[in-house]
Parts: C-alpha cells; sequence; structure tokens
C-alpha cells in the first residue's frame, strides 16, 4: 500500500519549535498546522524542517517587526508500543532572526531554546487518531531566546481517511518561576495555551485546505506587560514527491491582544523519511531445483 507522506511523516513533527521573538507562548503559535499530528508515525527516522517569515505592522506604532523561524526536527518512530500507542521520539533546535523597521540595527539572530519530547500515539480506528506529547524547551542565553526553562503538554486528535487531515492540536505550556532575559529585558514568561487546525484533502499527489491556529497567555507576571492573544487564517498547498512532501501555507490574523499589531506570515516545510535501520530484513526467497 503507497503511504501517504504528509499523513505519516508529518504527523512527527509536534510543538518542538520556536516562537515568533518576544511573544508570549515559548511554542510557536501555528507550528503544527497542517500535520496529521494525531496520526500514528510508522517506525523510522524522519526529518521535518519548517520555515517561516512574517511582518507584523505596527509595533512600535507605525512600524514593522519581521520575524524569521527555522525548525530542523529529527523524529524516532520506535517499534514499540505503550497501551496500544506507537512510542516516539523528538528533538529540535530551532533558530530566529528578527528586526524592527523602527531602527536599521534593531537585528537580532541566534539559536531558540532546544527542545525533546516523547510521543504515544493510538490508532483509534475508521480514520481517527489520538496523539498526546510531553516535553520541554531548556533554557537559552541568545539574543532571541528565553532564559528559561518550559514545560508542555500536548493533545492532539486526527481523522485521515479519504485523503482528508482533519486535524486538532492543544499545546499547554508551563513556564519555570525564574526571570528570562530575552533581548536584555527582563520578562518572566506566561503560561500559554496554542490551538493550531487542520482541514485539508488531497487530491492525487496534491494537498488544498484551510489552516488556523489560536494562542492565549494564561497568565500574567508582570502587570506592566499585558496579556497576549491572536487568531489567525490561512490556506495550504501541498505536494508529494514520492521520497519527500513540501508544504506551503499563508496565514493572517484576523484578530489580536497585546501584540500591537496583525502578523502575515509565509510557511514552508519539507518531509523526509530516512529510513528504519531497526527494521528487520525481509527472508529472501529461495528456489530449489
Amino acid at each position: 500500500m503507497k503511504i501517504n507522506l504528509t499523513k505519516w511523516a508529518a504527523a512527527g513533527a509536534l510543538t518542538l519549535t520556536a516562537t515568533a521573538a518576544f511573544a508570549g507562548s515559548i511554542t510557536q503559535p501555528g507550528e503544527t498546522a497542517g500535520l496529521a499530528a494525531g496520526t500514528p508515525l510508522p517506525p523510522g527516522f524522519y526529518f521535518i524542517d519548517t520555515t517561516d517569515w512574517g511582518v507584523r505592522d505596527g509595533q512600535p506604532l507605525g512600524s514593522k517587526t519581521s520575524v524569521g523561524v527555522n525548525i530542523p526536527i529529527l523524529a524516532w518512530s520506535t517499534p514499540w508500543k505503550i497501551l496500544g500507542a506507537r512510542l516516539s521520539f523528538l528533538a529540535a533546535t530551532p533558530s530566529v532572526e528578527a528586526g524592527n523597521s523602527a531602527s536599521l540595527f534593531n537585528y537580532s539572530e541566534g539559536w531558540y531554546n532546544p527542545a525533546v519530547a516523547g510521543k504515544l500515539t493510538w490508532d483509534l480506528g475508521g480514520g481517527f487518531g489520538f496523539g498526546y506529547a510531553i516535553g520541554g524547551y531548556f533554557r537559552a542565553n541568545t539574543p532571541v531566546a528565553h532564559d528559561t526553562n518550559t514545560f508542555f503538554q500536548s493533545f492532539a486528535l486526527s481523522y485521515t481517511a479519504n485523503g482528508w487531515n482533519l486535524t486538532g492540536n492543544v499545546i499547554w505550556g508551563i513556564n519555570d518561576t525564574g526571570v528570562g532575559t530575552t533581548n536584555s529585558i527582563s520578562n518572566p514568561n506566561p503560561d500559554y495555551l496554542n490551538v493550531d487546525l487542520t482541514a485539508t484533502k488531497r487530491f492525487g499527489k496534491w494537498e488544498l485546505g484551510a489552516v488556523a491556529f489560536g494562542s492565549t497567555d494564561l497568565n500574567q507576571p508582570l502587570a506592566s506587560v499585558p496579556k497576549q492573544s491572536q487568531f489567525a487564517l490561512g490556506g495550504l498547498v501541498g505536494y508529494n514527491f514520492g521520497p519527500l512532501t513540501l508544504q506551503t501555507y499563508l496565514t493572517r490574523d484576523v484578530s489580536e491582544s497585546g501584540y500591537g499589531g496583525f502578523d502575515t506570515r509565509i510557511w514552508s516545510r519539507v518531509i523526509i523519511p530516512l529510513g528504519d535501520p531497526f527494521a528487520t530484513p525481509a527472508p529472501s526467497s529461495m528456489i530449489h531445483k
């Protein structure tokens, strides 16, 4: 049976990426849009790289803030199951660049907080699957990272029968009580809740559909820093080349609070299966005369 790489391989890229610099969520809102996060991966290794770049207007008044993010992820779907769920491990080493049009010298780049996670994914039958991931981001001392640790969990439900990918992925992040330093500004990070949504359909090798995402801060560590929230909508196009799958989607905020402007962002993703070195070789056929 021919396996659709977007349906299977993309399920491994879960909640391990960077946030737009200086935002509330450590997990980037929208990072898992387009992925069947609740679908079990066949055993093996996968490389998933997501790159996005966008501009948020009006921050500060009359200026534009641009943020680019690159998120390489290595996923290992193990041959083991726990309670009927496929066990997977994931690791990410994101990087971020950010600049503001208000100043020619207001530009920063560097490594973002690295992350690791373990994941259990159940095949519920009838095209439905459920995934639970648990992991953390580690503190990093760069101009675009957060000098705090973050614990997160994600809960994903997917329907992938008949060429559909209908997925909702909820990501809940809890930050430690330490004071983070982002761009030399003392800033205790809030806890957060992200929701990434996908509704796409395959037509042969093509994939077309809609994506959406929302995020909100769950608390307000500093009274002087307002709680942030946003909701964005967009469209996705994907193509399965066989050895790899490409996806592109464009999103735009339709509502925001605390960010100072609306974000427009272009995303691209490549998904490459790396094979399973631990697979048991099939027995060779022998013909005896």
